[in-house]
């Protein structure tokens, strides 16, 4: 459970510093751009753990599904986004990417300690 909170805390403190620098109009499409992300990137982990803890043989299977929820999920996020709440696309695509990246990352990074021995993330 470790990972989720700094995931969380992590992605708090950078939302909290760019709303600092540019101002909380940005900052709310920044804001969402984060959310996303760091919702799929929390679940998968603790599914990913638990399932990992029980049977690791499922585990594959596991991530095969969350990727293809993740599809569909990230597809309808960034359409709901930008048509529907009309975010400015800058700030939010450049937001979502980002955090995307930086999470997916720090879940592999996760996964890797995992298989290693069991050692829990940072």
């Amino acid at each position: 459970m470790r990972p989720v909170a700094w995931m969380i805390g992590a992605g708090m403190l950078s939302w909290l510093a760019t709303v600092a620098l540019v101002g909380a109009a940005t900052g709310v499409a920044v804001l969402l751009g984060m959310i996303g992300p760091l919702a799929m990137a929390t679940a998968t982990w603790v599914l990913a753990e638990r399932t990992y803890r029980h049977n690791p043989g499922r585990l594959t299977s596991l991530m095969v599904a969350a990727f293809a929820g993740k599809m569909v999920f990230f597809g309808a996020y960034v359409t709901i986004m930008l048509r529907l709440l009309s975010l400015p696309p800058v700030p939010f695509v450049s937001s979502f990417a980002g955090y995307f990246i930086a999470l997916h990352v720090m879940e592999a990074l996760c996964l890797r300690r995992l298989f290693a021995g069991g050692a829990s993330c940072p």
